[in-house]
Order: structure tokens, then C-alpha cells, then sequence
């Protein structure tokens, strides 16, 4: 998952670097305000691909003894940053060069220099959009588009995604704003266009801030994770039931997972520590991403008080799903 993560974030930082200088060219040579937020929102996004790949790198450390169930969620602290930035940088700069077109316009010079930059950054970008929606589609399998980025453990690529989206979207109300202040006269309405670039990048900013919180504050895993590893514990000598699992991404490929179980009433307390250890040995050749399991025996009664406990919970956020 993360090599081709890192391959989508590589192609976008690439994209990215040369669209925004030949957008600064573009808004010198022409003063249009729409060209230098698209700029801005270039050299946004290419430092928000630069901090993808360092929490890329920085989530991919193995634990340590400060850190015993590793470093999983870097990933969602700098993707967070990342929604920051082109809240209060992209954004931000876009709708106060747009206020300043309006109140005070100026003439904007010919055009031809805008079209042709504006084309290859659509070329350039689509590029990157087309790539990013690949990798999301293999990942979303069934899952609507909008199901899976709420489902994602991994935001780097719906990160890419939705820059990338707002990046097009942009250039679009870039290349109208160009076009009607020429076709009427009016450099005002270069001024709304970088307006309108704004309220994009705000939009797609909100959505992944959100969803950031979400997985820092501590989402469940996959329901098919819990799923084998019901099956896992089920099928062990020893195990009367397996009441349920909780559970707590903590990474993209990093999940704590707490079992409980009922165990034979027989059984001495090393024949379940036998148990425990068979549990753990099955779901690590089972390969499943799992960096922490805390197994209690625990009867199925005491097990429906707990559930009974999360439900009566005052929180109504995303809590752990047994």
C-alpha cells in the first residue's frame, strides 16, 4: 500500500512543481488574479505532496519501547496539515487576491499566455488525476467513490485525488474568469474566478480535515478484519466463544485489536496462555494487520454489559464497532 501511495503522491509533486512556476509566469505576463491564485494553489499542493511523503516515511518506522504500537498515525497528523494548508494558504490567498480584483481591477494583458499554460496544466494535472483515480478504484472495490474516501485508512491517495479534482475544477473557473474579462471588458470578474477558486479549495480542505480528524481521533478497522479474526479465534482448542472484537486503526496498514473470548472453564491458567499464543501465532501467518492484540477471557454476559456501556455512551462520533 504504501509504494504505491508514494507513487501517486511522486507523480503529483512532479505535476505540480512545474504547473505552478508556469503559472507565476503566466500571472506576470498577463496580471490576472485567477492565474496567481492557481499559482498559489500549485505551490500549495506541491508542499502538501512534500509533507505526504515525509509522514509516508515517518509512519513506516517499526515501534519502539516509547512507541510500542508505532508510528501509524504520522501519516494522519501531516495529512491534517496538509488540509490546513490549503485551507489558509490556498484558500486564503485565493479569495484575498480575488476581494482585491474586484475593489480595485486592473486591465488584464493578452490572454494567449494564460490559454496555453492553462491547457498544459489541465494536461499536466489530468495526468495525475487520471493516475490517483486508478489507485483509488482498486482500493474501493465495491464501495461507492464517496463510501470509500469515509472508509480509507490510507489518505494519501484520496488526498492526491481530491487536490487534484479541486486543481481542474479550479482551472476551469481560472480559464472562464480569462476569458469573460477580455470577451467583456471587466476585470472584475477575474477577480470572482479567484473568488471561485477559493470557495473550491475551502470545500475540498473541510473534507479532508474532517476526515483526517476522524482516523487521529481513532476510527475501527475494515469490518472484514474483524471478521477473520473472529474466525481466527473461533477455531482454537480452548475457545468456548468469541464474545467480539474492538478495534482501532492506528495507521494505514497498523490496527490494535482487543479479542474477547470465553474460554473452557477447565482450562488451567498456562493451558490459556497456550491459547492466547496459538491466537497470535495464527493471525500473524494469517498476515493480517495487527501490531497490538489484547485478548481477555471474558464471559459473553459481562461482554454485552460493556457493549451496553459504548451504546449508552454520551459521544456520538465514530466510536469502535465490535
Amino acid at each position: 500500500m504504501a509504494e504505491g501511495s508514494r507513487l501517486v503522491v511522486y507523480v503529483a509533486l512532479a505535476a505540480n512543481v512545474a504547473i505552478a512556476a508556469a503559472k507565476f509566469v503566466a500571472a506576470a505576463l498577463t496580471g490576472s488574479a485567477a492565474m496567481l491564485s492557481e499559482g498559489v494553489h500549485s505551490l500549495v499542493d506541491s508542499i502538501n505532496e512534500v509533507l505526504l511523503l515525509y509522514g509516508l516515511k515517518r509512519s513506516q518506522r517499526p515501534p519502539d519501547r516509547l512507541h510500542p504500537l508505532g508510528f501509524g498515525r504520522e501519516l494522519y497528523f501531516w495529512s491534517f496539515i496538509v488540509a490546513l494548508l490549503v485551507l489558509s494558504l490556498g484558500a486564503g490567498f485565493s479569495l484575498y487576491e480575488g476581494v482585491n480584483h474586484i475593489l480595485a481591477p486592473a486591465p488584464l494583458e493578452d490572454p494567449k499566455v494564460a490559454y496555453i499554460v492553462l491547457a498544459a496544466s489541465a494536461l499536466f494535472e489530468g495526468a495525475s488525476w487520471w493516475l490517483s483515480l486508478k489507485s483509488v478504484r482498486r482500493k474501493k472495490g465495491s464501495l461507492g467513490y464517496f463510501e470509500a474516501f469515509r472508509r480509507s485508512k490510507d489518505p494519501t491517495t484520496f488526498t492526491v485525488l481530491f487536490e487534484d479534482t479541486a486543481a481542474l475544477l479550479g482551472l476551469g473557473i481560472a480559464a472562464i474568469g480569462v476569458y469573460c474579462s477580455h470577451r467583456f471588458n471587466d476585470a472584475r470578474i477575474d477577480g470572482w474566478a479567484s473568488v471561485g477558486i477559493a470557495l473550491v479549495l475551502a470545500l475540498a480542505a473541510l473534507a479532508l480535515a474532517r476526515e483526517s480528524k476522524q482516523l487521529l481521533i481513532g476510527e475501527p478497522a475494515q469490518p472484514g478484519l474483524l471478521t477473520k479474526v473472529c474466525r481466527i479465534a473461533g477455531e482454537v482448542p480452548g475457545i468456548e466463544a468469541v464474545n467480539g472484537v474492538l478495534t482501532v486503526q492506528i495507521g494505514p496498514d497498523h490496527v490494535m485489536v482487543a479479542l474477547s473470548a470465553a474460554f473452557d472453564d477447565a482450562l488451567t491458567t498456562v493451558q490459556i496462555e497456550e491459547c492466547i499464543r496459538e491466537i497470535e501465532r495464527r493471525t500473524e501467518a494469517a498476515e493480517l494487520p495487527i501490531v497490538a492484540l489484547f485478548i481477555k477471557p471474558q464471559t459473553p454476559e459481562r461482554w454485552r454489559e460493556r457493549l451496553a456501556e459504548l451504546d449508552g455512551a454520551p459521544s456520538a462520533g465514530h466510536g469502535p464497532t465490535p
